[in-house]
C-alpha cells in the first residue's frame, strides 16, 4: 500500500482521539473500537489524496457511520448494568453523567454536539464533516442543548 508509513504513523498518533470521539458518539468502548476500525477501514483506499490531512475526512467517516450504525442497530440496542473501562481521562462520575447525557440525544443531534463542542470544530467544519448544511447544525445544536438542559438529563452544578 503506497503510504502505509504515512498511514501507520497516523494511526499511532490519533488513535486514542478518534477512540474518544467514537465514544462519545457511541457511547459505548467496545462499539467505539469498532467505529474507529471501520472508519480507519474505509479511509485507507482514499489515503493518497488525504495523507496530507487525514483527520477531518476520518472524523466526518466516525460520525456519519455512527448515525447508520444507530439506524441498523436501533432495535437491538441492550444497557447495560456496569460501563466497561474506557481510555477517557476524566472523572468517572462526569464521564457516566456525560454519556448518559449523550445517550439521550438522536444520533445526529449526538454527533453535532460531539464534534462542535468535544473536537471543537466550527458550525461550517461540521456542517461539512455531517455533509449537512450549517442551518442544520444550528438547529440540531439548539435542540440538542434544549434537551441536555431537560430535568434529570444532566446534573447541574
Amino acid at each position: 500500500m503506497p503510504g502505509r508509513d504515512t498511514f501507520d504513523a497516523f494511526v499511532i498518533a490519533r488513535r486514542g482521539a478518534l477512540l474518544r470521539t467514537a465514544y462519545l458518539l457511541t457511547g459505548s468502548h467496545a462499539d467505539a473500537e469498532d467505529l474507529v476500525q471501520v472508519a480507519l477501514l474505509k479511509a485507507v483506499p482514499q489515503w493518497e489524496r488525504i495523507a496530507d490531512h487525514p483527520e477531518p475526512y476520518v472524523r466526518r467517516i466516525l460520525a456519519r457511520e455512527s448515525i447508520t450504525r444507530h439506524r441498523r442497530r436501533r432495535w437491538r440496542e441492550v444497557t447495560a448494568a456496569e460501563l466497561p473501562e474506557t481510555a477517557i481521562d476524566i472523572d468517572p462520575v462526569d464521564r457516566e453523567a456525560l454519556r448518559r447525557a449523550l445517550l439521550t440525544l438522536a444520533p445526529r443531534q449526538r454527533a453535532v454536539i460531539v464534534l462542535r463542542y468535544y473536537e471543537d470544530l466550527t458550525e461550517r467544519e461540521t456542517a461539512e464533516l455531517l455533509g449537512i448544511g450549517v442551518g442544520t447544525v444550528k438547529s440540531q445544536t439548539r435542540d440538542a442543548l434544549a434537551r441536555l438542559r431537560l430535568p434529570g438529563v444532566v446534573a447541574t452544578g
